[in-house]
């Protein structure tokens, strides 16, 4: 165990954070009914059935975030950065080799407008945001391959398989028209439109 001093407590309140970064991914729901609980997991929680939830059970809940921004920013005071926000999905390519990934594009939009409410109508100070994640890759949580987070698909499966070439998915180019307008766009893509934008 690590002994504290009077000078790391002087050093904290001296020199505080200019910031404070924390990564989101969505929210669990927890109960005092240990007969509802489902296995192997730390916080006591159960389904949401208000929510739509992937394969490995992450609830899709955009109030995550806008609590979350509200809560850390009330009590510390201080700009906030979302290091990490994403949701792992189990993606499709189709004979055509399109990846057609609206729950992605979904989930990004209302993530981004969750941020806008916070920012513009809660006064939040938010200085930035890293969606994750830009191209697929093994998940750090589960070591598969298939839960794929990435704008960008990696021809790679869970045993290894596969010749690493990327395809962009339906939510790359949706991401691409939403920086371009700086956030102001959160509109679908029109039919089609992803296969024909380079």
């Amino acid at each position: 165990m690590l002994e504290d001093s009077p000078e790391d407590y002087e050093l904290l309140e001296n020199y505080p954070a200019d910031f404070l970064s924390f990564s989101c991914y969505g929210s669990t729901t927890v109960t005092t009914h240990k007969e509802d609980l489902e296995g192997g997991n730390l916080f006591n929680g159960v389904t949401n059935p208000y929510l739509q939830t992937n394969a490995w059970g992450w609830a899709t809940d955009p109030a995550c975030l806008r609590l979350a921004l509200n809560t850390l920013f009330d009590r510390y005071q201080k700009p906030l950065w979302i290091v990490e926000n994403g949701i792992g999905w189990d993606d499709k390519v189709e004979a055509d080799g399109s990846i057609h990934d609206d729950y992605r594009v979904e989930y990004l939009r209302q993530n981004i407008q969750s941020m806008d409410d916070a920012i513009n109508i809660d006064g939040v100070d938010l200085m930035g945001y890293t969606m994750w994640g830009c191209i697929d890759l093994v998940s750090a949580g589960t070591g598969e391959m298939k839960k794929r987070y990435g704008l960008v698909y990696v021809d790679r499966n869970d045993v290894g398989e596969g010749t690493l070439a990327r395809s962009k998915k339906d939510s790359f180019y949706w991401y691409k028209k939403m920086i371009a307008s700086q956030g102001a766009d959160l509109t679908d893509l029109p039919s089609n439109e992803a296969l024909a934008v380079n």
